[in-house]
């Protein structure tokens, strides 16, 4: 019996993949060193013996049966490397897609557990696995799931969420903190914590310090016209009325539209985008902490700590050390591939 299946579909992110199954391996090798049963799992490639990844690689397993056996395993799926919208829709009508869809809702069905991280939790979504549950994905994809899953809550802040049978992480590299919490929920605290030793892993609890808000937008006009007019407008940002005057909307119209594409209200949206632009100033200028706080609209220092570490778990003085060791400046980090 397997604790875990691994489902890859062709094209899959290599890291995602190169993740699970790296924490999995490390996983037994420390087992029996943390007094833990060790993890055993198989690998199931939706278009064959094979799967082809991202930037070349390729992963070997069985191919996915067409009648998948009930059974008790976890089964994992890592991020699709998809990140636009036409690309996802496109993808799930491709007949390996088709057939891992079949596979999902039918161990769901069973009483199977599934876990799946960025824009693989949209394949859930496809098997009809999300209605009613609280779930996370990468954060620039969230308003799209909220879309097109509105049954469900999608909570873009969390890195994992459980709920029930269904486990959910972020963007591409947080399979690695899926990985680590189905570890840790399945074979405990202890051997999740060797493992994360062994390869030297950071746990994190959210995504909000990697918000871009322009990229929220998602194609979205309205919302990205928003965004641009609240950060031309810092110190001073426009109050939701007025910027209903300036869309030509009522202020009830504007925050039914922003909910819609963002899962946000407008109040939430331009407060990213004034948490933002902090940010950048504090990891990007010399600027003291009253002096970003003033750039941005809040009226001292005190505000700007308060709002920035319930958002983000994080202080301004660790975003400036962030700026001043050198790190990239997670906010203006790009996209990866989910």
């Amino acid at each position: 019996m397997n604790d875990f299946t691994v489902l890859i579909l062709p094209g899959a992110n290599a890291s995602s993949v190169a993740t699970t199954l790296d924490v999995l391996a490390a996983a037994a090798a420390t087992a029996s060193r943390a007094g833990a049963s060790a993890p055993r799992w198989r690998v199931l490639c939706a278009g064959g013996a094979s799967a082809p990844l991202s930037n070349g690689m390729s992963v070997k397993g069985a191919a996915l049966p067409a009648r998948v056996r009930s059974e008790h395993s976890v089964w994992i799926v890592p991020g699709l490397g998809l990140t636009h919208p036409k690309a996802l829709a496109q993808r799930f009508t491709e007949p390996d897609a088709l057939r891992a869809i079949a596979a999902l809702r039918a161990h769901a069905r069973a009483g199977g557990a599934v876990a799946a991280s960025c824009s693989a939790v949209f394949l859930l979504q496809a098997a009809g696995l999300l209605a009613g549950r609280k779930v996370t994905t990468s954060w620039w994809l969230a308003p799209l799931l909220h879309r097109l899953a509105p049954g469900c809550t999608v909570d873009a802040d969390r890195m994992v969420i459980e709920d029930g049978p269904l486990v959910t992480a972020g963007a591409a590299m947080a399979q690695t903190d899926l990985m680590l919490h189905l570890v840790r929920t399945r074979f405990g605290v202890a051997l999740a914590d060797a493992v994360a030793r062994v390869l030297l892993i950071d746990a994190r609890a959210a995504q909000a310090p990697f918000v871009v808000p322009e990229m929220m937008a998602m194609g979205n006009e309205l919302v990205a016209r928003i965004t641009a007019r609240v950060e031309a407008g810092l110190p001073h940002a426009p109050c939701i009325e007025e910027l209903a005057m300036e869309f030509a909307m009522s202020a009830r119209t504007l925050a039914r539209h922003v909910k819609a594409a963002t899962g946000r209200s407008p109040l939430a949206l331009v407060q990213s985008v004034r948490l933002n632009k902090a940010r950048a100033l504090l990891e990007n200028s010399k600027l003291s902490v009253d002096e970003v706080a003033l750039r941005v609209g809040y009226e001292d220092a005190t505000a700007l700590r308060r709002l920035m570490r319930k958002a983000t778990g994080a202080t301004p003085r660790q975003f400036r050390a962030n700026g001043r060791e050198g790190r990239p400046a997670p906010l203006r980090s790009s996209a990866s591939p989910a």
